[in-house]
C-alpha cells in the first residue's frame, strides 16, 4: 500500500532521522510515538506528500488516497456544519450537479424523439448509476451519523461553522476525513479536542477501518484500544513491533535485555581471546595463531544495546503556604451564555487537600465551573474563596496566552519577581530547555514544547491550590507520566478536568459528573466511580442514560430465570446476524468498488445483476430480523 525506503531528515545540518524504512499493508494501525521534537508530526507530513523529501523515497500503490488530520485547519467562512461535512463527497456534489443540469434539460425539450433526447436519457442513466455506487443516496445519513459520534447535536447541523471554537472545528475536519473514504488514515493528535464520549466511538471506528492508520497521539489507552503495530522514532532510528503500545514497552525491554545479555556474554568472549593474543604474541611458534585470533576479532560483529532517549522534565508543585480548612464554598452557582443555560444551582464544597477530578461531556460546564472558581468568569449564586488560598490555574488553552514574538528566557523573566528571577534558567533546565535553546522564540515551539513552558512559567507564582483544565494535550507520553507524579506528590489541593482515561487513574479521591446543567458526586477515584455505576467504560458514563441495578441478595426467581434464558438466547441469535449483516455489507462494498475500478468487466460476469440484487435483498431481510429481535430484547428487559 505505501512503502518508505531510507528516508532522511535533516533540520540544521542534523538528522532528525536517517536511512529508516518500513511498509505499510491495509489493517494496519499504527501508534506512531516518540518524544516531542522527535519527527512524528514530520514523518505525518512526508506520508501525506506536504515536504518535500531530503533523501529517501516514499513509494504508493496506484490511485491510492491518502487523508490527513492536521494540528491547523482553514475553514472557509459562510458554510453550516452540515454544508462543511458535505466537502468530503466532492465528486458525489458534482454528479449531484450534473443531474441537475440534465434534469433541467429534459424539463425544457419537448423533441423528445430527437438523438440529443435520447442522448441526454443516455446520460442521466450513466450519471444517475455513478451517483449511486459512490453513495450518493446514503451520504447524507452516513454524515450525520459520524458527527453525532463526534459530539455533534442535530441542533448544530445547520449553525455556521464560524460560530465554533477551534477544538469543535477540528472535530468537523476528523469527520470529513472519517467520511471520505480514504485508503491511508494520518492522525496527528485526533483526540485532544475529543470528550471522553467521543474518543471511544473513533475507537470503535477505527478499529474497524479497513485500510491503514498512521496515527499520532499520547494518549495511552487511546493507542492500546486502536492499535495492533508500534514505530517509535528515537534517536534517529526506528523501532517498529507488531503490537499496541503497552506491549510494545514491555517487548522493547525485553529485547534490551536481552541485547544486554548478549552484550556481555560477547565481551567476555573478547577479552579472553585479546589475553590468547597476548600470550601468543611471546612464542615465535604461536604468532601464526595469534594472527588468526586478531583476524576473528576484526571480522565480529559487535553487539550493539538500542538507545534510549530518556531525557524527561523534572517537575515538582511546592506548596506556597497553608490555607484554610475549606478552599471554597459555592452555593447555587448559575452560568448562562445567552439562551442556554450551562450551570444551574451548583452547590459545591473544595475541601484542603483533596484532589477532585470534573467529568462529563464537552459543553456540560466544567471549564466554566473551573473559570468560575478562579474568578475568570462572571455568575450567579455565592463563592467564597477559603482564608490564605492562592490559586494556580492551567487553562485549556494556556499555551496561547504566550507571546510568541518573546524568546523562551524572556517570557519567564517577565513572569519572574525578584526572588525566584536568579532560578529561571534552572527551572528552564528542568523542563528540558537547555543551552541555547532558551533563546529560541515562542512562535517556533511545538504544541508540547509549548505546554512544558507554560507548566514552568505557572512555577513561577506562588500556590496551594492548583485548578488544571486538559493539562495533557500536546504533552508526550513520557511528560504525562511526570507531569501525573507531579501532581500525586503535590501536597496542596487539585481540581483537574481531563478527558485522558489513563492520565486520571490514581489520580483523585473524588470525582463530579457534569450532566444537563448539575453535578453530582462520587466519594472515590476514578475506577470508584465506575464501579459504583456499574459501567465498563466512559461511554456508558457519559451517556448516563442507564438505569442503576438495584443490588440484592436474593436468590433469582423461577420467573427470572426463565427471563434471562430468553435473553441468553436472544443476545445470541442477535450476535448471529450482526455478523452476517457485516459480511454481507462488505461483500456488497467489495462489488461497488470493483464497479468503480473495473466496470465493464465486473458486470460481464454471469448473473452479476441478479447476484448483487440478491445480496441486496438478502441485506434488506437481515437487517429486518435485527430490528425484530432488538425490539423482543428490549421488550424482556
Amino acid at each position: 500500500m505505501l512503502n518508505v525506503h531510507n528516508l532522511s531528515v535533516a533540520f540544521g545540518g542534523e538528522y532528525l532521522f536517517e536511512e529508516i524504512s518500513f511498509r505499510l499493508n491495509g489493517g494496519d494501525r499504527v501508534g506512531l510515538i516518540g518524544k516531542n521534537g522527535a519527527g512524528k508530526s514530520t514523518m505525518l507530513k512526508l506520508l501525506a506528500k506536504e515536504m518535500p523529501l531530503d533523501e529517501g523515497a516514499i513509494a504508493t500503490e496506484k490511485n491510492i488516497k491518502i487523508g490527513f488530520l492536521k494540528q491547523d485547519i482553514d475553514f472557509e467562512e459562510g458554510r453550516t456544519v452540515l454544508e462543511e461535512s458535505y466537502q468530503a463527497f466532492s465528486e458525489i456534489k458534482e454528479m449531484e450537479l450534473k443531474l441537475d443540469e440534465i434534469n433541467t434539460a429534459l424539463a425544457e425539450r419537448t423533441d423528445y424523439e430527437s438523438d440529443g433526447y435520447h442522448q441526454l436519457m443516455v446520460d442521466l442513466n450513466d450519471v444517475t448509476h455513478r451517483y449511486e455506487i459512490l453513495g450518493g443516496y446514503n451520504y447524507q445519513g452516513d454524515t450525520e451519523k459520524v458527527l453525532l459520534g463526534l459530539g455533534f447535536k442535530r441542533e448544530d447541523f445547520d449553525k455556521l461553522t464560524d460560530t465554533f471554537s477551534g477544538g469543535w472545528r477540528m472535530r468537523i475536519e476528523l469527520a470529513k476525513l472519517l467520511l471520505q473514504n480514504n485508503d491511508v488514515l494520518l492522525l496527528d493528535e485526533p483526540t485532544n479536542h475529543l470528550d471522553i464520549e467521543s474518543i471511544i466511538w473513533l475507537e470503535q471506528f477505527l478499529r474497524n477501518f479497513t485500510g491503514a492508520v498512521v496515527i499520532v497521539s499520547h494518549d495511552k489507552m487511546f493507542l492500546d484500544n486502536v492499535t495492533n503495530r508500534t514505530i517509535e522514532i528515537s534517536l534517529g532510528r526506528i523501532y517498529d513491533y507488531n503490537k499496541p503500545y503497552s506491549q510494545f514497552l514491555v517487548h522493547r525491554k525485553e529485547i534490551k535485555e536481552q541485547q544486554l545479555s548478549a552484550q556481555k556474554n560477547q565481551e567476555k568472549q573478547i577479552q579472553q581471546t585479546e589475553r590468547l593474543i597476548e600470550k601468543f604474541r611471546a612464542k615465535s611458534s604461536k604468532a601464526s595463531m595469534a594472527q588468526s585470533l586478531i583476524k576473528k576479532l576484526d571480522k565480529m560483529d559487535r553487539i550493539e544495546v538500542d538507545e534510549e532517549d530518556n531525557s524527561v522534565m523534572n517537575l515538582r508543585f511546592p506548596v506556597s503556604v497553608n490555607p484554610g480548612k475549606v478552599i471554597a464554598e459555592l452555593n447555587g452557582i448559575s452560568k448562562s451564555y445567552g439562551p442556554k443555560k450551562v450551570l444551574e444551582g451548583i452547590d459545591l464544597m473544595v475541601d484542603r487537600g483533596s484532589k477532585t477530578a470534573f467529568v462529563g461531556q464537552n459543553g456540560q460546564g466544567k471549564t466554566t465551573l473551573a473559570k468560575i472558581i478562579v474568578g475568570e468568569l462572571d455568575y450567579q449564586g455565592d463563592l467564597k474563596i477559603g482564608h490564605n488560598v492562592q490559586l494556580g490555574y492551567f487553562a485549556q488553552n494556556q499555551a496561547e496566552y504566550l507571546d510568541g514574538n518573546k524568546t523562551i528566557l524572556d517570557t519567564m523573566i517577565d513572569a519572574a519577581n525578584e526572588k525566584n528571577r536568579s532560578s529561571v534558567r534552572d527551572i528552564l533546565g528542568s523542563f528540558l530547555f537547555r543551552g541555547d535553546d532558551v533563546d529560541k522564540y515562542v512562535k517556533v515551539l511545538s504544541g508540547g514544547e509549548r505546554n512544558r513552558l507554560a507548566l514552568a512559567k505557572m512555577l513561577l507564582q506562588p500556590f496551594n491550590v492548583l485548578v488544571m483544565d486538559e493539562p495533557t494535550n500536546h504533552l508526550d507520553i513520557k511528560s504525562k507520566n511526570v507531569l501525573k507524579q507531579a501532581l500525586q506528590n503535590f501536597e496542596g489541593t487539585l481540581i483537574l478536568v481531563s478527558h485522558d482515561r489513563d492520565f486520571l487513574q490514581g489520580l483523585t479521591d473524588r470525582v463530579y459528573e457534569f450532566k444537563d446543567g448539575g453535578i453530582k458526586e462520587y466519594l472515590g477515584d476514578i475506577d470508584f466511580y465506575l464501579e459504583q455505576r456499574k459501567m465498563e467504560d466512559f461511554r456508558s458514563v457519559e451517556k448516563g442514560d442507564q438505569k442503576k441495578e438495584e443490588k440484592t441478595q436474593e436468590k433469582p426467581k423461577e420467573n427470572d430465570y426463565h427471563t434471562q434464558k430468553k435473553q441468553k438466547s436472544l443476545k445470541n441469535k442477535l450476535s448471529g446476524v450482526e455478523k452476517k449483516i457485516t459480511e454481507l455489507e462488505k461483500e456488497i462494498a467489495d462489488i461497488d468498488h470493483d464497479l468503480l475500478m473495473d466496470y465493464d468487466t465486473t458486470i460481464s460476469k454471469p448473473d452479476f445483476f441478479d447476484n448483487y440484487e440478491g445480496k441486496k435483498k438478502d441485506l434488506e431481510s437481515l437487517m429486518e430480523d435485527w430490528e425484530h429481535l432488538s425490539h423482543k430484547l428490549e421488550a424482556l428487559d
